[in-house]
């Protein structure tokens, strides 16, 4: 696996022009199907750094920082508190994006391998991947829902924080793997790859990975979007077949 995984970032060094430092990576696999019996996958992401020049020993050391985002989505973040001896719903935050998915994995602790101003300006971190517009003007602590739903999500594997997992042999060759959850929602999963030296980016690498329902999972999925009222009585048919079976077994061993 390895000599493979190293001829194939030689052929990819070998195709592309030279410039000054350039990242090339690659992913096991760019397709996830989603099934019913789907226990969740891991991404091999491997590269390597490409140079005119070789390093010199007094360089400052690269950094290499991978994200997985999946599809954004609209939260609605809430706050429960007790009400007249009922908990209920009393105040909320909408987020206007929120990445179904994201996973971070650096060479080193992120703040060492990136600027807050590069943070800024490509939204690597989780919090700067989650986007709200005007709710932290509406509501004081808007702050403490973004962190209750990152917290949720952490908890479901849904956000991670993986410093430290990108290995990087001499300068060039880097590796990491990413675990994907059972949990996953349907879409394209965007992969970026970046090259640092000292908190600030010098290249980029976008790929994609799609993750998609297959066999009959799609077949319901796309029946329940498309002719919601076929699938309801598709729904209820199943259920009174089902019923109906167990009763006449229930007979069946009675008698």
């Amino acid at each position: 696996m390895r000599r493979l995984t190293i001829s194939v970032l030689l052929m990819l060094l070998a195709a592309l022009p030279a410039r000054a430092e350039e990242v090339v990576a690659a992913l096991s696999q760019t397709r996830v199907a989603l099934t019913a019996t789907f226990e969740g996958s891991e991404i091999l992401v491997f590269g390597a750094v490409r140079r005119e020049t070789p390093m010199l020993p007094e360089d400052v050391p690269l950094e290499v920082i991978v994200t997985i985002s999946g599809p954004t989505e609209p939260v609605t973040v809430w706050r429960k508190a007790r009400v007249a001896g009922v908990w209920m719903n009393v105040d909320g935050v909408r987020i206007n994006e929120a990445p179904s998915f994201y996973a971070v994995a650096t060479t080193a602790p992120l703040t060492q391998a990136l600027s807050s101003t590069e943070d800024l300006r490509h939204r690597v971190s989780i919090d700067r991947a989650i986007r709200t517009y005007g709710a932290y003007a509406a509501t004081a602590d808007a702050p403490a829902f973004t962190a209750a739903l990152r917290r949720l999500r952490e908890r479901d594997d849904l956000y991670q924080m993986l410093e430290g997992e990108v290995e990087m042999e001499r300068d060039t060759l880097f590796s990491t793997r990413i675990s994907l959850p059972a949990n996953l929602t349907e879409g394209v999963y965007t992969t970026r790859i970046f090259l640092t030296r000292e908190g600030a980016v010098v290249d980029r690498f976008d790929t994609a990975i799609n993750v998609q329902k297959v066999g009959i999972e799609r077949w319901l999925f796309q029946l329940a979007q498309q002719q919601p009222l076929a699938y309801g009585a598709l729904a209820v048919l199943i259920a009174v077949l089902a019923g109906w079976g167990a009763s006449a077994a229930f007979r069946y061993f009675r008698s």
